[in-house]
């Protein structure tokens, strides 16, 4: 994939760039694996905002990923790749030998006509969907379940990939693309190679519009709003928050708090944290 610059005939367009889409080769997505999305505008079922500054944006329909990859010996052809709204991977429009059609990411190096397999006796390869106890040391990989049978759960944004470090008793340890060092059973799946799309993050969103077709709603500063509305508000010009840190409208704090319940079970799997530190 490319990125894509206009020309700056406007300001947005200045620094604006785009994909170009290089990687795409099928327009119209399969009907038969599109489910409606309905907006909600960050509202729960009583009409709550629950999620602030979500609202608007263009419409799109939800395409049903095989993120379990549990049609084993089946070989698969890809048809396509294709975009999707909805993440910022790319996906395959793969068709098994029995007819049977399912969208799945798509890798780096993932072209039509590419067989892929699942299954332990799959070979490894890029897009294949093998056991972890199948694959080899070192290998790249996305798309990976943390139990048995669930589906992928970790690593399926654009770009991404973990790398199998070591295979020890029930375990596989994987280091993750933050930097952590995480344990998860063999018997869990994982597929071959780097999620596709690498160069989604080098893209400049440009402009407020764009943002908004995304369905996100522009955000206030706490400073510039009264003290009744925010802990940040008030004051004479431009002044501080008048606080030790900074906190959320309804006066939590908004940065460095742990949110993470100190006996939480997956504990005991995590090596090493993100921030080199091991759990205690």
């Amino acid at each position: 994939m490319g990125i894509k610059t206009y020309n700056p005939y406007t300001p947005s367009r200045r620094h604006m760039t785009g994909s170009d889409f290089s990687e795409i080769t099928k327009k119209e997505p399969e009907k038969a694996l599109l489910v409606s999305l309905n907006k909600n505008a960050g509202r729960n079922n009583q009409g709550k905002i629950t999620v602030r500054h979500r609202g608007g944006g263009s419409r799109r329909k939800y395409r049903i990923i095989d993120f379990k990859r549990r049609k084993d010996g089946v070989p698969a052809t890809v048809i396509g790749i294709e975009y999707d709204p909805n993440r910022t991977a790319n996906i395959a429009l793969i068709c098994y030998a029995d007819g049977e059609k399912s969208y799945i990411l798509a890798p780096q190096g993932l072209k039509d006509g590419m067989k892929v397999m699942n299954g332990p006796e799959a070979e490894v390869r890029v897009g294949n969907c093998l056991p972890l106890s199948e694959i080899p040391v070192g290998t790249q990989i996305h798309n990976i379940e943390l139990h048995p049978g669930k589906g992928g759960q970790m690593v399926r944004s654009a770009g991404n990939s973990a790398q199998l470090m070591a295979k020890e008793g029930k375990y596989a340890t994987l280091r993750l693309p933050s930097g952590e060092m995480r344990m998860v059973p063999l018997n869990c799946r994982a597929t071959i190679g780097v999620v596709g799309n690498a160069e989604h993050n080098l893209i400049n969103i440009g402009k407020a519009g764009r943002k908004r077709h995304m369905g996100i709603r522009p955000t206030v500063r706490g400073s510039v709003m009264n003290p009744n509305d925010h802990p940040h508000g008030g004051g004479e010009g431009k002044t501080g928050i008048g606080r030790p840190g900074p906190s959320t409208p309804w006066g939590k704090p908004a940065l460095g708090l742990k949110t993470r319940k100190k006996n939480k079970q997956s504990n005991k799997l995590i090596v090493r944290r993100r921030d080199g530190r091991t759990f205690k």
